[in-house]
């Protein structure tokens, strides 16, 4: 059965209420103030600044941890973890995985930014602002921060919205909006453009008198672009709506969710943690370098290594030795360095809390439970030793589940882990016999 998630005729009415009004600024602009096209893309340029600043801000505080696949290098530890930076006296908090997320989609909102104004208020030059409009402008974009800045205060953070969001599903609606205001922007261009008939066949759009499109013109983007915003509020009930009349359908939907329900049956839910006095807890020695294995598992750490010495190479040509000896260094320092750095943080301040029917993974360093396994809930449990194992007097125990294989390293003594599965010895115990 799939579940479709309503947006709450409040919170609807609201975002309704915000597009109504912050398409009302530049519409009052075009009527009272005799704004033009040109003045009209540059307005709608700084309201891109401002709905990604405020994107951006929601994407921050959101209650959610955001999604990481669970082998990704580095980022993939936080695929488990939900830990978060608390606010005092607010219940608002920073998810330690909003910030990876952050990194990467901060400047590309900053880029797409950059980009729309390139193509829509670049080719205007210095005429994409009329000297006379630049007050009523600079009191436009602040009503507009001021309505998105409200907006985002009272539904996010005040209602509790932030609580159903990752940074990643708070920051989706920044796209959207950057490709209505781009491709508003540059229909304004364009019609502009072919209305100036001073305008030589592919002379630039710096040539465009900014005076010349009408009010009725401007007013008509005005309202396309208040229609495609409230199209956008209400794409849900569209897409719903579509569906029911066959006009499409969310592809793989049925599939993944059902793939999500197989998943979430081999893991026990974490409702409580278990009080219980039997904690395995891998040595210090254990947790200082990476296992074999753990080392085999990301190919792409090496792929870094290898561009590096590739680097290498090219300098050789040039008999830039200096520069040779550091690369090599760094072709085999910076994968290692990554691999350990994601070993530690998976495996450092773990300890497996064992009872009569179940091992729960809890992360002492983020305070934060990780999986717990029933017995009888995993498909094979087996023990391998590497040479650090040897080494070391440890050894590693591997769970297999359905859909992924949780590993155990560094372990001292495994026996209290392998007692909770001890109705599979039995059996491998005859299989052996058999062999």
């Amino acid at each position: 059965m799939e579940i479709v998630h309503w947006v709450g005729d409040d919170e609807r009415r609201v975002e309704v209420s915000a597009a109504v009004v912050a398409n009302l600024v530049p519409l009052v602009g075009v009527l009272a103030f005799g704004w033009r096209a040109a003045t009209l893309v540059a307005v709608y340029w700084f309201e891109l600044a401002v709905v990604g600043f405020w994107g951006l801000v929601r994407a921050l505080f959101a209650g959610q941890p955001s999604e990481f696949d669970r082998n990704g290098l580095v980022v993939g530890v936080l695929a488990d973890r939900s830990a978060a930076l608390s606010l005092p006296w607010t219940g608002v908090g920073i998810q330690l995985s909003t910030l990876p997320v952050l990194v990467v989609l901060g400047p590309m909102v900053a880029a797409i930014w950059f980009v729309t104004g390139a193509v829509t208020v670049g080719p205007l030059g210095d005429r994409a602002l009329d000297p006379s409009a630049i007050t009523t402008v600079t009191y436009a974009i602040m009503a507009m921060f001021s309505i998105e800045g409200g907006r985002t205060g009272l539904e996010y953070f005040y209602r509790g919205g932030y609580r159903e969001h990752s940074a990643q599903t708070a920051i989706q609606p920044i796209f959207l909006r950057c490709c209505v205001l781009l491709f508003v922007g540059m229909g304004t261009s364009v019609f502009a453009a072919t209305a100036d008939p001073t305008v030589a066949r592919g002379e630039s759009l710096s040539a465009v008198d900014p005076s010349i499109a009408g009010s009725a013109l401007v007013v008509s983007i005005v309202l396309v672009k208040l229609g495609i915003d409230l199209v956008s509020v209400y794409r849900d009930r569209l897409a719903t709506w579509g569906e029911s009349h066959g006009l499409g359908h969310v592809t793989g939907a049925e599939s993944s969710a059902g793939n999500e329900d197989d998943a979430d049956d081999e893991i026990t839910a974490i409702e409580t943690v278990p009080r219980t006095d039997i904690r395995v807890r891998p040595p210090i020695r254990a947790r200082l370098l990476a296992t074999a294995a753990h080392l085999r598992r990301f190919p792409g750490a090496w792929f870094i290594g290898v561009l590096l010495g590739l680097g290498a190479l090219l300098f050789a040509t040039g008999r830039a030795w200096t520069i040779v000896a550091g690369l090599a260094v760094l072709s085999v320092f910076v994968p290692l360095l990554l691999l350990h750095l994601d070993y530690w943080l998976r495996y450092g301040g773990v300890e497996y809390r064992v009872d009569d029917d179940s091992v729960l993974a809890y992360d002492r360093l983020f305070d934060d439970p990780l999986w717990r396994v029933a017995a009888w809930d995993e498909r094979d449990v087996r023990v391998e030793r590497d040479r650090l194992d040897r080494l070391f007097g440890t050894e590693t125990v591997v769970i297999e589940l359905a859909d992924r294989e949780l590993r155990l390293p560094g372990l001292r003594d495994a026996t209290p882990i392998l007692d909770v599965f001890a109705h599979r010895r039995p059996a491998q115990e005859a299989a052996s016999a058999t062999t």
